[in-house]
C-alpha cells in the first residue's frame, strides 16, 4: 500500500484495498480464498481499531453532529467484527461461509460508503493539512499496536486501551505460528 500523507487519503486507500480483498475472496476458492480472507481480517482488524481509537474521537469533537455520524459507523462496525469472528470458525468453501461472506460485504462496502461521505469530508472540512497528516501519523501507530483478529465489544478507544494490548499480543503470536506451521498468516 502507498504511503499516505493524509488521514483521508490513508483510510481512503485502505478502504480500495479492503475492496479488493472482498473481490478476491468473492472470486477465489480453496487456499487462495483462505488466504484472501486472512489476510481481509486482519486489514479490516487494525483499520477499524485505528479509527476507533483516533479517527471517531476526533469526529466526535470537531464535526457538526459528530457524535450522532460516529454511532452508527461504530455499530456498522461491530456487526462487521461479530460477522468476520463467526466466519473465521467455517470453512472458506463451504455455503454456509458463502452466504454469511456474501452479506458482510455488502455491510462492509456499505460502511466504507457512508464513512468516506459522512465522517471523512467532514474531517477535511474541519482540519487543515497539518492536522490531517498528524491524525495519519496516530493512525499508523494505532494499527502497528492493534489486534489482528475481530474483537467485539471494543468499539471505543478507552475499550480498544483497556483490551487492545493483550488481544494484540495474542493475535500476533497466532499469525506468526499460523504462518511457522504453514496454515496461513
Amino acid at each position: 500500500m502507498t504511503e499516505r500523507n493524509d488521514v483521508v487519503e490513508l483510510l481512503k486507500a485502505q478502504h480500495a484495498t479492503i475492496r479488493e480483498l472482498l473481490d478476491q475472496v468473492a472470486a477465489t476458492k480453496g487456499e487462495e480464498r483462505k488466504h484472501s480472507f486472512q489476510q481481509l481480517v486482519r486489514l479490516l482488524a487494525v483499520h477499524e481499531t485505528a479509527e476507533e481509537e483516533v479517527v471517531h474521537p476526533f469526529a466526535r469533537r470537531n464535526i457538526d453532529g459528530g457524535e450522532l455520524v460516529v454511532a452508527d459507523r461504530i455499530k456498522e462496525e461491530e456487526g462487521a467484527k461479530a460477522a468476520l469472528a463467526r466466519l473465521e470458525d467455517l470453512d472458506p468453501d463451504s455455503p454456509e461461509f458463502l452466504d454469511q461472506f456474501a452479506a458482510l460485504r455488502q455491510d462492509v462496502l456499505a460502511h466504507a460508503d457512508a464513512e468516506e461521505r459522512y465522517e471523512f469530508a467532514h474531517l477535511r472540512q474541519v482540519s487543515d493539512r497539518k492536522k490531517l497528516e498528524n491524525l495519519a501519523v496516530a493512525v499508523r501507530a494505532a494499527e502497528s499496536v492493534a489486534p489482528t483478529r475481530p474483537h467485539p465489544g471494543t468499539d471505543t478507544a478507552a475499550k480498544n486501551v483497556a483490551v487492545g494490548p493483550v488481544a494484540s499480543l495474542v493475535d500476533r503470536t497466532r499469525d506468526a505460528i499460523r504462518k511457522a506451521t504453514g496454515r496461513g498468516a
